[in-house]
């Protein structure tokens, strides 16, 4: 039988169980997926927590995932049994052997990429495609302050800045995780356990500051973020990690600055922006420009040992679960 992660209260990882599901045949418009890799990001902690809710219990988890079609349903006609494909979108259930999804969420692998390689791009790659191209886009030149640049999404997102030529300013928590971030194309690091963020990002650009902050890590970077901004500056809190972002908009009134809190499905659809935005990231990483593999790997069964990871920020790139 089938098994799948799925947690029946929030809480700890400990909430997270593997059993035995039925998946069934795939119905109209409908794909059945097994799953090769599944990807860990931390919108899944927010889910395990009760951060964000779901839909009801017993819940499934994860949805970002590679594997191979095994059949479709009536209606489906770009995708096909045997094609190797990744997806982003759609209900939560991706920690799992094996699960039927809708085929519009469905994205097509090249051959180039391999199942590996692509289990650290569908969320993550298309996560710094929407916040570099479209929902703050870069164009060359600018200086950024970059939060967590030695996670799963940084390390990539420092490798599309550098091959676009947009300085990134990284803020990361170890000298250790600075060197990785700069050997991915980050220009100037941050260790914010020994260094004043806001010091340093003035030092850096001559006490200018800079145009975009891109924020994931939430309450606990709020203020050094805004501090950092540009007169009109824009910070894009695209995370939470540290607790939800509260703010009094007279902070913003102080320099006229922009506050927005981007989410994935209102810039992946409908479908073929979506293969758009996921050609963009294929042809940097078949290009060279970005390389990408997994920095840790668990069993399905150790979902829960992964999550603790995540949270104990002991992490760097990105983490996935093999069936």
């Amino acid at each position: 039988m089938p098994r799948a992660i799925r947690f029946h209260e929030t809480g700890s990882p400990d909430v997270l169980k593997l059993e035995t599901v039925d998946v069934g045949e795939p119905g109209p418009g409908q794909a059945r997926i097994r799953h090769s890799h599944i990807a860990v990001n931390f919108i899944d902690v927010y889910f395990r927590t009760g951060q964000y809710p779901v839909p009801g219990f017993p819940s499934g988890l994860g949805s970002d995932a590679v594997g191979v079609v095994e059949a479709v349903g009536d209606g489906v006609s770009d995708i096909r049994a045997g094609d190797r494909v990744g997806y982003l979108l759609g209900p939560l259930g991706a920690y799992a052997d094996a699960r039927v999804m809708p085929a519009d969420v469905l994205i097509p692998l090249p051959d180039a990429i391999s199942d590996s390689t692509a289990s650290t791009l569908i969320m993550k790659g298309m996560t710094a495609q929407y916040l570099f191209r479209q929902v703050y886009p870069l164009h060359g030149g600018e200086t950024i302050l970059y939060h967590a640049a030695a996670g799963g999404v940084g390390l990539i997102a420092c490798q599309w800045a550098r091959a676009i030529g947009v300085n990134m300013i990284g803020v990361v928590s170890s000298d250790e995780k600075a060197a990785i971030a700069k050997a991915h194309g980050c220009k100037h690091t941050i260790v914010s356990t020994r260094e004043n963020i806001v010091q340093r990002v003035m030092d850096i650009t001559n006490g200018q500051g800079v145009p975009v902050v891109f924020d994931s890590v939430g309450k606990d970077t709020l203020q050094a973020s805004l501090s950092c901004l540009k007169e009109r500056g824009a910070l894009v809190s695209n995370g939470t990690s540290s607790g939800p972002v509260q703010i009094d908009t007279r902070m913003l009134a102080s320099k006229s600055l922009w506050l927005t809190r981007p989410a994935m499905v209102h810039y992946a659809k409908p479908r073929s922006h979506m293969l758009a935005m996921a050609q963009e990231l294929f042809d940097l990483v078949k290009n060279g420009k970005i390389v990408s593999e997994p920095s840790h790997v668990f069993a399905l069964a150790e979902a829960a040992e992964a999550h603790r990871m995540l949270e104990s920020r002991r992490s760097t790139g990105s983490m996935v679960l093999i069936p």
